[in-house]
């Protein structure tokens, strides 16, 4: 356990399970309150009773405005501020090209896009001086599949919002990067890929191999300490080099 966040408050939107829930353990581990969100009650409460009373679970959809007000007044009752905000929350819909329903778009860009924009405009004026604000990204912005197309432009929108809010960076004080992982062993992806895709997407890694939740949740955690502190509109990859040869 380091101390790196020691007094830190911090948020994980979509940290009942896979990345989120590895980003929130670390924070923890590294001292941070962590309050966590998610869609799915069991879910939810499974995960805060694993994780230790550091960690608060709050039932919110981050598509809808009155949840993620409902989260952040229990943050603000409680902690009064945020210093670490990791807009984690996303789905990912698969859906051939020419079968692609208006329902799916709306689903994935609700979540990914709409979620991602309120839940740090709704922390606005809980965010501390040099707070920092992590958005979870994805390696298909550069290299998208067959079939997640709609997933791949949902998570393009949101590394250039973290382009424009970097701009606001002086205004608001704080700092905005995105964290893009390639393919990793959650629960979701497990759910999504059958296991023989699985097998031909790990050679397709530079590394030879997926990567574990853990391993996105540290280059997070990176971001959210001090030792970023300059570090400011950036999408870090950690992808095994997938997307970068």
């Amino acid at each position: 356990m380091g101390e790196t966040l020691t007094g830190k408050v911090a948020v994980v939107t979509g940290g009942s399970s896979g990345i989120g829930f590895a980003t929130a353990r670390a924070l923890r581990d590294e001292g941070a309150e962590v309050f966590i969100t998610g869609r799915r009650k069991d879910a939810l409460d499974a995960a805060v009773a694993e994780l230790g009373p550091a960690v608060t679970g709050v039932v919110c959809d981050v598509s809808v405005l009155s949840d993620l007000d409902a989260f952040y007044s229990i943050v603000r009752e409680r902690s009064g501020r945020i210093d670490v905000l990791v807009a984690n929350a996303g789905i990912g819909t698969a859906a051939p090209f020419g079968e692609v329903s208006a329902e799916l778009i709306d689903s994935v860009f609700a979540t990914n896009v709409k979620g991602t924009i309120f839940t740090l405009q709704q922390a606005l004026p809980l965010l501390s001086a040099n707070a920092s604000v992590i958005l979870t990204g994805s390696t298909a912005t550069t290299r998208p599949n067959q079939g997640l197309e709609v997933y791949a432009a949902s998570k393009a929108a949101v590394r250039n919002l973290a382009r424009g809010w970097a701009l606001s960076s002086r205004e608001h004080g704080f700092r905005v990067n995105v964290v893009s992982p390639g393919g990793t062993r959650t629960p979701g992806l497990l759910e999504l890929v059958p296991p023989e895709a699985l097998k031909q997407a790990e050679g397709e890694v530079p590394l030879g191999r997926l990567a574990e939740p853990e391993e996105i949740a540290a280059v997070t955690t990176f971001l959210a300490s001090d030792a970023s502190s300059y570090v400011n509109g950036a999408e870090l990859f950690a992808d095994g080099g997938f997307a970068q040869v």
